[in-house]
Parts: structure tokens; C-alpha cells; sequence
């Protein structure tokens, strides 16, 4: 049977006559992506479409509505952009996004092994630039991995990489406007273990300084090979992130020398408690750019124009947050109760092809968990529900 018959889509013009359906290039529980051709400005793209029997859960299609408009309002070089989102003609929600050649950092290095300091600090600089201006307005990623930063050639210039997937983007202040639901409660956790700040472990509101620990974790892998962490199980991972210190880069890799100053610079990166770390992803970039060689100092015009420190900003977005999940006064006193996690699954981003994992210390072949975690409890000990969701091979 051909693909144009068990997949409706294919070969399929949608909008008007405006794009052409040609190949699917991932699938998940959600939807499915698309390569398709648009003939009017000769060029590819790629169309992300929900499966319409989802089209009733009200929760799906927010958050599918909620990944569309938080990656609309992002411009910056660094983040895929949408060209456009909405209902196709039969009713199904669509985003259209560019079309992206290439492979992911996560391919990158299971196929090349580590990236020289030189070659992975411009990576992750530019990728600061794009969460950047996320944070600024508000957006906080909550799933940063090698999987989710994307290398390209743009203009020549080869390794450019792009943010990806913004599917459990929370938008702070905007769901903190009086009347409304938090998208995340307290004591709830969505994201992938090996890259959770201890925040996100614990279930706690988050802010933009748990994204920066996310890629603290992302460079270490990029630069070591490893994680931060001996952990064996998600379990593991997530005790780690609370309780215990990350293993010094020279130590990961003996016989290894990276530039003295740099473990100062990610170790703060990865501090367990917040008001630690680096005020913003901005700061983050400027400390890793001496590093860098002269291949870091092309990137401070490619940061937000309004991207000093968000500290003060950060803090009041968290301190709005923890107000907001306030439970009412006369509500009862005592640990949330434990929910279940929504089974969902994510797509592969466009243009992504299916990842091939060499062995490693990752803990899951295709590793989106999400966890459910009664609120105000130590990682240690506690009583949690896992539900394992298979993604899409990226």
C-alpha cells in the first residue's frame, strides 16, 4: 500500500490550494509532521497537524494552540519560526513552521563523540540568545535537551542552531492574570529527567532560571559525552538534581583539559538553588563567551536588545507564581494529592530524522516522562507516579 493511501494527507493541497503535502516526516500521539511544498515563495515547510479524534480533549488542543502562539511571537534567529497556525480545511489544527535540514545535538554527538569547547560554547551561546528572548517575554521552555537544539547550515555558516519545541512552554505572566489557571500547578512536573532543574524535580513553579540549569546540563553532555551525573534509572536522575553535586567536567573525562575558569562558569549553571545561578540566560552567554575564542564575540548582537539581567524581573514572575498556586484560604492543609499525568505524546521536530542512540548513560531510549509528584515533598522518599510516554524517534 502507498503512503498517499494509509495517510490521507499525502499529495494532499491544503489553505486554499496554498501548500502541498509531500511526505510525513514524524508521527506521535498528538499529530503528525509534514514536509510540504509551498509554490508560491519556493520553499519547503513543514506542517505540524493534530489528529482530529484528539480534537475533543479540550487539554490537547491548549496546549497544541498554546505551542503555536508562544513559538508565533518568537523572532529570534535561533528559534524555529512559524510561518502560521490555525484549522485546515476538514477542521484538523495545523502549525506551519520553516523546514529544517540537518540533525540534532543529541545525533551529533552519539555519531562525532564530544564537540571541542571551541566548536559546542558558540552552539549553546546562541541558543542562550533565543531563550533569551523567551524569557523576556515570559516563556519559560521546561524541556531543554540535546534533542530540542537543532544544527543547520544558515548562509553558509554551519552548526546554527535553532530551539526547538515548544510544546511545554509555560507562559508565566500571561497565565498569572487574575481569574486564570496556572498551566502547571505545584507538584506537578512535565519534562525529561536527565535535564530537570531540581525546581522541576520537585514540582515546584518555575521561572527562566530553571531553563538556564537545563542547558548547563545540555553543555556538560555536549563537552563530556556524560551527564553530570552516575544515575542509572529517571529515579535517580531526579534525586541527583536535588541532593547531589555534579561531577567536575576534568573529572568526567580524564586525561581531558578544558579552559580553567569554565567548570566555575557551568557549576554555577548548575547550582541547586536558584537565586545561585546566572540571572538570566544573557548572563549565561556573556560568562561562556571569554571561552569562546574570537568565534563567541560575533554573538552579542544576536542577544535581545533588552537583554540585561532579568533578575529582578525573574523573581517577580516567581514570586507572582508561588501566590498564584496559593491554595484558597480556608482550602485544607496538607500535601496535594498525587494526579495523573495526561498521556500525551510529542512529535519529532520537522525535518528531523529518527534518532539512533549509541549506548550511553541516558536512562530511556525515547525519554519524555512525565511525572507526577505530591507537592512539598523531598525528592527522597516520596511516593510519585511515573507515566513513561514514548515520543516520536527524534
Amino acid at each position: 500500500m502507498s503512503a498517499a493511501a494509509q495517510d490521507p494527507y499525502i499529495g494532499r493541497e491544503v489553505l486554499g490550494g496554498k501548500f502541498k503535502i509531500l511526505q510525513k516526516i514524524g508521527s506521535g500521539g498528538m499529530g503528525a509532521v509534514y514536509k510540504a511544498s509551498q509554490p508560491d515563495m519556493n520553499r519547503m515547510v513543514a506542517i505540524k497537524i493534530l489528529h482530529q479524534k484528539l480534537t475533543n480533549r479540550k487539554d490537547l488542543v491548549s496546549r497544541f494552540r498554546r505551542e503555536a502562539r508562544a513559538m508565533a511571537h518568537l523572532t529570534h534567529p535561533n528559534t524555529v519560526r512559524v510561518v502560521d497556525y490555525g484549522e485546515l480545511e476538514d477542521g484538523a489544527l495545523y502549525i506551519i513552521m520553516e523546514y529544517l535540514d540537518g540533525r540534532n545535538l543529541n545525533q551529533m554527538v552519539r555519531k562525532e563523540g564530544p564537540m571541542p569547547v571551541e566548536r559546542a560554547l558558540p552552539v549553546l551561546i546562541q541558543a542562550c540568545g533565543a531563550l533569551q528572548e523567551a524569557h523576556l517575554q515570559g516563556i519559560v521552555h521546561r524541556d531543554l535537551k540535546p534533542e530540542n537544539i537543532f544544527l543547520s547550515t544558515n548562509a553558509g555558516l554551519k552548526d546554527y542552531p535553532k530551539v526547538l519545541d515548544f510544546g511545554l512552554a509555560k507562559v508565566t505572566e500571561r497565565e498569572l492574570r487574575p481569574g486564570s489557571i496556572m498551566l502547571t500547578q505545584e507538584g506537578m512536573v512535565f519534562g525529561t529527567p536527565e535535564f530537570m532543574s531540581p525546581e522541576q524535580a520537585q514540582g515546584k513553579v518555575l521561572d527562566a532560571r530553571s531553563d538556564i540549569y537545563s542547558l548547563a546540563v545540555i553543555l556538560y553532555e555536549v563537552l563530556t559525552g556524560k551527564l553530570p551525573f552516575e544515575a542509572r534509572t529517571p529515579m535517580e536522575h531526579i534525586q541527583m538534581h536535588v541532593n547531589k553535586q555534579p561531577i567536575p567536567i576534568d573529572e568526567r573525562v580524564p586525561g581531558k583539559t578544558f579552559p580553567p575558569g569554565l567548570w566555575g562558569v557551568l557549576k554555577k549553571a548548575l547550582e541547586k538553588k536558584p537565586d545561585d545561578r546566572h540571572a538570566s540566560a544573557a548572563d549565561f552567554a556573556e560568562a561562556l563567551k571569554p571561552f569562546a575564542g574570537s568565534a563567541g564575540k560575533g554573538f552579542t548582537a544576536m542577544m535581545p536588545a533588552n537583554s540585561s539581567s532579568v533578575l529582578e524581573q525573574a523573581a517577580k514572575q516567581h514570586a507572582a507564581a508561588l501566590e498564584a498556586a496559593k491554595p484558597p484560604q480556608n482550602a485544607p492543609v496538607g500535601p496535594a494529592p498525587i494526579r495523573p499525568a495526561p498521556t500525551v505524546q510529542m512529535e519529532a521536530h520537522p525535518g528531523m530524522p529518527q534518532r539512533q542512540l549509541a549506548p550511553t548513560q541516558r536512562t530511556s531510549t525515547s525519554p519524555l516522562l512525565l511525572i507526577a509528584i505530591a507537592a512539598g515533598c523531598l525528592i527522597a522518599g516520596i511516593v510519585l507516579t511515573i507515566v513513561a510516554m514514548k515520543l516520536f524517534q527524534q
